[in-house]
C-alpha cells in the first residue's frame, strides 16, 4: 500500500511537470513550428487528463475518501469512459504526430498543405471526438455494486459483458485500436522516415562533395536531424513503456487465461505502471532534446520564483504594517 501511495505521489508530481510543459509550449517561443507545437500540446494535455482521471482521482478515492460522490455509480462509470478516452487520445495523438513528421520529412509536395497549424487542429479535434464517442459504450458495462437509500454506489462489471459476443467483439476491437494498431503504425512510420533520411543524406553528401561538406553545414539536414531526434524520442518512449502491457495482453489471449499465477499478476501491474508512466515522460523528452524549450522552462521557473518572492514580501509588509 505504501509503495502504491508513493507511486501515486510521484505521478502527481509528474502531472505538475506536464502542466508546466503545456504552459511553456503554449507560449510558442520554443522554436517549433505551429503544427508541431499543437501536436505536442495535445499529447501533453491528454497525458495530464489521464493522470488526473486514472491516478489522482482513484488515489483520492482509495486513500482519503472511502465513500464520497466519486463512488456514485454514475460518476465512476463516467470516470471509466474518461480514463479510456484519455488513454486512447494519448496514444493516437502520438500516432498523428508521427504521421505529421513523416509527411513533413518524406512528402515534400504534401507538406505545404498538410503540415500547418490549422490542419493540426482539425486532425486533433476529429481524432479526439471520435475516440471519446468510441468509448461511450464502456459506460453501459457497469451496474451498481450496492444500493443505499435508493442511491446506487460503486461500479460492478455486468456479467453479460464477459460472455456476450457483442461485448467481447467490442473488447477485441478496443484492444486492437489501442494500442496494437498504433504500435504497428508508429513502427512503420518511424522506419520509413529514418530510411528516407538516410537515403537523402547520402544523396546530398554526394551532390555537395566531401570538401564542401567539411567546410559548411547543411541547414536542411540539421533541421531534419532535430525533427527525427524529437520524433524517435517520443515514439520510442511510447513503444518501450507500452511493450510490457501489449506483450501481457497477447500472452493472455494466446493462453486463454488472464493472470492465473502470481508472476503474471505482477507483470500485469508492472505493465499498468509503465503505461501510466508514458504519460509523464514527454516533458522530460522536450527538455533533453530541445535547447529552446530548456531556455523557456528556465525563464518560466525564474519568473515563478520571482513572483512568489514578491508576493511573500508584499504579504509580509502588509502584516507588519
Amino acid at each position: 500500500m505504501d509503495a502504491n501511495r508513493e507511486g501515486a505521489r510521484k505521478l502527481k508530481l509528474f502531472g505538475s511537470v506536464n502542466l508546466l510543459g503545456i504552459i511553456v509550449l503554449c507560449r510558442g517561443k520554443c522554436g517549433l513550428s505551429s503544427c508541431t507545437t499543437r501536436y505536442l500540446v495535445a499529447m501533453a494535455t491528454a497525458d495530464l487528463l489521464l493522470i488526473i482521471a486514472d491516478v489522482i482521482l482513484n488515489q483520492i478515492n482509495y486513500y482519503y475518501f472511502p465513500l464520497c460522490f466519486l463512488h456514485l455509480t454514475v460518476v465512476c462509470s463516467a470516470q471509466s469512459v474518461l480514463v479510456c478516452a484519455a488513454r486512447d487520445c494519448s496514444v493516437w495523438f502520438t500516432v498523428t504526430f508521427s504521421f505529421d513528421r513523416f509527411v513533413a520529412i518524406c512528402c515534400q509536395k504534401l507538406r505545404t498543405n498538410y503540415c500547418t497549424g490549422k490542419t493540426a487542429v482539425v486532425v486533433l479535434t476529429t481524432t479526439g471526438i471520435l475516440l471519446y464517442l468510441k468509448n461511450i459504450p464502456w459506460y453501459f458495462t457497469f451496474e451498481p455494486y450496492v444500493i443505499i437509500n435508493n442511491v446506487p454506489w460503486l461500479c460492478n462489471t455486468k456479467v453479460n459483458t464477459l460472455t456476450d459476443p457483442t461485448w467481447l467483439g467490442f473488447s477485441w476491437f478496443e484492444k486492437v485500436l489501442t494500442p496494437l494498431l498504433p504500435f504497428a503504425l508508429v513502427l512503420l512510420l518511424n522506419a520509413l522516415t529514418v530510411r528516407y533520411i538516410l537515403v537523402t543524406s547520402r544523396i546530398r553528401q554526394g551532390l555537395r562533395g566531401k570538401s564542401n561538406e567539411q567546410n559548411s553545414s547543411d541547414p536542411e539536414m540539421e533541421s531534419r536531424r532535430k525533427s527525427i531526434i524529437l520524433l524517435l524520442a517520443i515514439s520510442g518512449s511510447f513503444i518501450l513503456l507500452w511493450l510490457v502491457n501489449v506483450g501481457n495482453f497477447l500472452y493472455s489471449k494466446i493462453r486463454g487465461i488472464v493472470n492465473s499465477t502470481e508472476f503474471e499478476v505482477v507483470v500485469h501491474y508492472v505493465g499498468w505502471m509503465l503505461r501510466n508512466l508514458n504519460c509523464c515522460t514527454n516533458t522530460f523528452i522536450y527538455v533533453l532534446t530541445q535547447s529552446k524549450f530548456r531556455e523557456q522552462l528556465k525563464q518560466a521557473l525564474k519568473s515563478t520564483v520571482i513572483s512568489t518572492v514578491q508576493l511573500v514580501n508584499k504579504l509580509t509588509a502588509v502584516s507588519n504594517s
